[in-house]
């Protein structure tokens, strides 16, 4: 009841945190008001992670720059927004403004070169309306030499604007192919920043604007590609999960009518199968600490999962709310730490563990230890960069406040609890004193083998949504179709539970009582097929470059597959642990 009460909090605070962020975009303004327009950042399109504030590059500075307070979610999305050098009041519209006159040094035209040979793009917010644009370009037609090649920088902006009554509405940025500066040599040049403002009436309401944002993902052709990704991963499910359900039930009914039989024609048989171990089927498991703490961590990550879709499936997460995806994660995670405390303990508690503080201790620290690391790490890279990926100190000062303060007491409470409840491991049958040795096993039978069988049919159910997953998360397109991705995400849930309980049945069929960590380990292991497929879309998919943007890529995805790994792990050992309590309840053992 403790975690449901403090994962309903999270979901208030964070609809609060998203909906009190959006810094006036609500405003209604008069001709002539002040509309705020901040610049955000600068970046080559093909590196996401890789982004710099926009005055890194030498434009044109407001006479009083100012820093607009951001939430936590915006700057760990790297979002360091600063007062912009143009002026957009409301319905005043200007033609070729100067925003300034300014004469490039050598340093300068190089550094503006360098970003135009690795296409820069520039990001802005008007009125909390996303700008892009490019700053320059690549002129190599007719030219087959790249030293041949000619650069260009853009020295006009054409913003068109629309309005409906006293609310704006939409704002393109365009620049001037016709107005630009060669930047090809290394020589000084005079540049003269101008833009042009176009205010133009519409018909779309306040509330519609953001969709023209989201409906990007929901184009027809998109859609088609993921409902026939749904529809075959349907079909493929159904038909592999069908054809090994058919063929354990009927194992199973065999197995039950023999073992009857067995009981009432000769009780002194000897018994075989998975009837043979029922006294080491239960049999706790080696590093029993560890296993609880595996547990509890992917258990919290799987309620924290489920509370994500509810915030997107319910619109939280609409296009360029910046940062409210990190600030959910960071919240929710914060306030579920005590289902983590509140399931390791009460499962080591069952498992006879003795030490319950250190097994706290291990859990929490199982899957915050290696982000952390992994964080520590990438964020000294981006510092090395000046990249606005590389976290504040008081931003960092923050994160383990939230730690020290709610995650740290609410996972101890949980333990508290966990380790009160005084619940007993129910077990159907009783476990002998010493176990039984294992008969030797083909190869294939083999936990490295098993796990390869158990994560493929998983992931060959998820593969095609994961290419618009990446193609979001490390690229600019957008992803708004969450009810797709939740119904992907209940398939992939139901294959594993199904395939691990599956191979637990043909390993305890062949005498091998040891299933524990093996279940565990077949649950996860898609985890690792996500991280494959990571390595297989750097390089087949992407134009991602550079050591800042591969370390991010591959520090992060390993923490986002260990995730998984947890979570799917915990869903497999549940539903293992499920499975053969069922089956040995249903039979008599001696």
């Amino acid at each position: 009841m403790a975690g449901f009460v403090a994962v309903a909090i999270s979901l208030l605070v964070t609809c609060s945190l998203t909906q009190v962020r959006s810094d006036g975009s609500d405003h209604k303004y008069t001709v002539g008001d002040s509309v705020p327009l901040y610049a955000n950042k600068v970046g080559p399109f093909q590196n996401p992670s890789e982004t710099y504030r926009y005055f890194d590059l030498p434009f044109c500075v407001p006479d009083n720059v100012k820093e607009k307070n951001e939430a936590l979610g915006e700057v760990l999305n790297g979002d360091r927004l600063v007062s912009a050098p143009y002026k957009l009041d409301f319905l005043v519209d200007k033609d070729s403004e100067i925003v300034c006159k300014k004469k490039l040094t050598k340093d300068e035209v190089v550094k503006f070169r360098s970003a135009v040979i690795k296409d820069y793009y520039f990001q802005m917010y008007y009125d909390d309306l996303p700008i892009w644009g490019f700053l320059g370009k690549v002129d190599k037609e007719g030219k087959a030499d790249p030293s041949d090649y000619k650069y260009y920088l853009f020295k006009r902006l054409n913003f068109e604007i629309f309005y409906n009554k006293d609310r704006v509405i939409e704002i393109n940025a365009r620049t001037d192919p016709s107005s630009v500066v060669d930047l090809t040599e290394d020589k000084e040049v005079d540049v003269d920043f101008m833009y042009t403002v176009k205010w133009k009436a519409t018909q779309t309401s306040f509330e519609q604007r953001m969709e023209k944002y989201s409906q990007s993902s929901s184009l027809p052709h998109h859609l088609e590609i993921h409902w026939f990704s749904i529809i075959n991963s349907c079909v493929t499910v159904l038909l592999l999960t069908g054809f090994l359900a058919t063929i354990l039930m009927r194992v199973l009914k065999n197995d039950f009518v023999k073992y009857a039989h067995d009981e009432e024609e000769a009780d002194d048989q000897e018994e075989t199968g998975w009837k043979y171990i029922h006294g080491d089927v239960f049999r706790f498991p080696k590093y029993k600490s560890l296993f609880a703490a595996a547990l509890g961590s992917g258990t919290q990550l799987f309620t924290l999962t489920i509370f994500i879709f509810i915030l997107a499936l319910v619109g939280v997460f609409y296009p360029y709310n910046r940062g409210a995806l990190f600030t959910a994660l960071v919240v929710i995670y914060a306030l579920t730490s005590g289902i983590a405390g509140y399931t390791a303990a009460t499962f080591y508690c069952q498992l006879e563990g003795i030490n319950w503080v250190r097994n706290l201790l291990l859990t929490g620290c199982l899957f915050c230890g290696p982000l952390l690391l992994t964080f520590c790490f990438l964020n000294t890279v981006a510092i090395s960069y000046s990249a606005t990926a590389a976290l504040p100190v008081g931003t960092i000062a923050v994160i383990l406040l939230i730690w020290t303060l709610v995650t740290s007491p609410l996972l101890v409470l949980g333990g508290i609890a966990g380790k009160n409840s005084k619940a007993e491991f129910q077990a159907p049958v009783r476990t002998t004193k010493y176990p039984r040795e294992i008969p030797p096993l083909p190869w294939y039978r083999g936990t490295l083998p098993q796990m390869a069988m158990a994560g493929f049919l998983p992931f060959s159910a998820i593969y095609i949504e994961l290419y618009y997953i990446f193609a979001s998360v490390w690229g600019h397109r957008i992803y708004t179709i969450y009810s797709i991705l939740f119904i992907v995400f209940i398939i992939l849930l139901i294959v594993t539970a199904f395939i691990t309980v599956a191979l637990t049945y043909f390993q305890l069929a062949a005498e091998d009582h040891e299933w524990w960590w093996r279940s565990f380990l077949c649950g996860g292991s898609t985890g690792l097929f996500i991280y494959a497929y990571c390595v297989y879309y750097y390089h087949a998919r992407s134009d991602m470059s550079g050591f800042m943007q591969t370390s991010f890529f591959f520090g992060y995805m390993a923490c986002i597959c260990y995730g998984f790994f947890l979570m799917l792990g915990a869903v497999g050992f549940r539903a293992s642990l499920f499975f053969v309590r069922h089956i040995y309840r249903s039979i008599k053992c001696e």
